[in-house]
């Protein structure tokens, strides 16, 4: 791998990651016009989210430690039996944030059992899947933009509205689904402030993030370290910065209600999909055929 594919990869990994038109349906897409996966390696895949992670954390450090000095304060309340002196109402606003987050998790271990049924619809011949999910991620956009007038923060999330976006969450995981976008949108249907919900959404991604990272490391392990200083510097450091950026757009995005482009050209590549796939089954894949022989 050279430098510039490793910065051409870490730019691919910060832009889709964050912004809400579905990084696995467009690596979908790519593999089913390639004719290939496109695998970077499992050391190179960690250093990429490893910098999408990094840049999370940089831009919401605040209420991460915030989150983790709560989470302290909460562990010392259960042990000296205070916790439950109180209702859930009276808890301060980082701790019913914390609270809320853990039971946004709760699905994607329910998720789990259905982890390869999800994953034939990225490697099978057919991209019909992809382009009713990107439809779903452009109707949820639009409709977003259109009801953005809600108000609550972490101080009166409810529980329906966390367990709401843990399932958008869960249905992220098909291909064409934006996981930013479905929980964003959701946290904004339920009636979360604009900005809060972004922040929300991003920070409930941290576990998804980890827990790819560790999946992968058994592999990276056996794989070994087989990269360049400078290519594994380059796809990190790529991958952060765009990130950042990256956020810093949906934030902008989200913050000027200008949800809908992102809606507009979902719903417009949901519809082409849909077309070059139906037309591809019928004709015997000529379209596919063409592209994969670039």
């Amino acid at each position: 791998m050279t430098i510039l594919q490793a910065f051409l990869q870490g730019v691919l990994q910060g832009l889709t990651e964050f912004l809400p038109v579905s990084s696995s349906g467009h690596l979908s897409l790519f593999q089913y016009f390639s004719g290939h996966a496109g695998d970077t390696g499992f050391l190179f895949s960690i250093l990429l989210h490893a910098g999408t992670l990094v840049a999370v954390c940089i831009l919401f450090w605040r209420t991460i430690l915030e989150l983790i000095v709560e989470g302290l304060r909460l562990l010392g309340d259960l042990v000296t039996g205070r916790l439950f002196r109180r209702g859930m109402r009276s808890f301060p606003p980082a701790r019913r944030m914390l609270l809320m987050l853990a039971l946004s998790l709760l699905p994607l271990f329910v998720m789990l059992l259905f982890k390869d049924f999800v994953e034939q619809f990225s490697t099978d011949r057919d991209i019909t899947v992809e382009g009713f999910c990107f439809l779903i991620t452009g109707l949820l956009l639009t409709v977003a933009s259109r009801h953005d007038r809600g108000r609550r923060t972490a101080k009166d999330m409810t529980v329906k509205s966390a367990a709401a976006i843990g399932i958008a969450q869960v249905v992220a995981t098909m291909p064409g689904i934006s996981r930013s976008g479905s929980t964003i949108c959701t946290g904004m249907l339920w009636g979360l402030q604009r900005e809060f919900a972004v922040t929300y959404s991003f920070i409930l991604g941290i576990p998804a993030v980890l827990g790819a990272i560790v999946l992968e490391v058994p592999d990276a392990v056996r794989e070994g370290i087989q990269l360049p200083l400078g290519v594994i510097l380059t796809g990190f450091f790529t991958s952060l910065v765009v990130g950042i950026l990256a956020i810093r757009t949906v934030q902008w995005v989200v913050r000027g209600n200008k949800l809908k482009y992102f809606g507009w050209y979902t719903l417009a590549l949901g519809t082409l999909t849909l077309v070059v796939g139906f037309s591809d089954r019928l004709l015997g894949y000529p379209i596919q055929q063409f592209f994969s022989s670039l």
